[in-house]
């Protein structure tokens, strides 16, 4: 697996077109597994494939704030990205059998693998709650989520190190859908930063996925696709 420094973006949209690239590059045989990543200069909602702006989003917040309202290629549910929210990129080859052959498989196979290397950092107890999410002592601090071709997986998430995480409310709205250990508690009840720093979560990451510095180019021309073809076109953010 190679690991890569990704460039400079100057949108929200930007890494969440990187993402795809990755994906699609491992898919079509140019490149093989992946990890990487990035951390958005600026806020923005974004939503999971199926979900519904106007329901997910506070849009005349958003609106109001010069906060744009995005869409990934994975489900999951909505999140407000920003400074202080790391993220992590990570494309798989998906074998015969074994755990990465299902989507159930894979999500707690991964998330075991980022539990551990999260409580280590932290040398407290770390849980996997709702199948993708990390929590702390109870409370919310990563949110993940997958994306499945024939022979490749994409799996991504973020945790949350130095966030303000007062500004949630503004932009988010209560989620439509809810893990069973959220019991219904509001945003700032629910979720919480960690101590860890950007570069010691790199440093585990790559050290845990075994991941050497890549020798390959990064997949520009696929990622200006894809922003041309989505994540750079407004229509597509908004189509549900």
């Amino acid at each position: 697996m190679e690991w890569f420094q990704t460039p400079e973006f100057n949108s929200p949209a930007e890494p969440l077109a990187w993402d795809e690239a990755f994906l699609e590059r491992a898919e079509s045989g140019e490149g093989g597994e992946a990890l990487w990543f990035w951390e958005s200069p600026s806020l923005a909602v974004v939503l999971g494939y199926g979900q519904q702006a106007a329901v997910e989003a506070d849009l005349e917040s958003c609106a109001h704030h010069g906060v744009p309202v995005l869409r990934r290629c994975s489900g999951g549910g909505a999140v407000l990205q920003g400074p202080g929210c790391w993220n992590y990129g990570l494309v798989l080859r998906i074998p015969e059998s074994g755990p990465l052959a299902s989507i159930t498989g894979a999500n707690e196979w991964i998330m075991e693998r980022n539990r551990h290397l999260l409580q280590e950092l932290l040398d407290q107890p770390v849980t996997v709650e709702g199948h993708t999410d990390l929590a702390l002592l109870g409370r919310k601090c990563s949110g993940n989520a997958q994306r499945r071709k024939r022979h490749h997986l994409l799996f991504h998430g973020t945790l949350l190190h130095d966030f303000p995480l007062s500004l949630i409310p503004s932009f988010l709205r209560f989620p439509s859908a809810q893990p069973g250990y959220r019991h219904s508690r509001d945003h700032l009840a629910f979720v919480r930063n960690v101590p860890v720093t950007p570069q010691s979560l790199c440093a585990s990451w790559i050290r845990g996925w075994g991941a050497e510095l890549a020798q390959s180019p990064f997949p520009m021309e696929r990622t200006q696709a894809a922003l041309s073809a989505r994540y750079g076109n407004p229509e597509w953010h908004s189509r549900r």
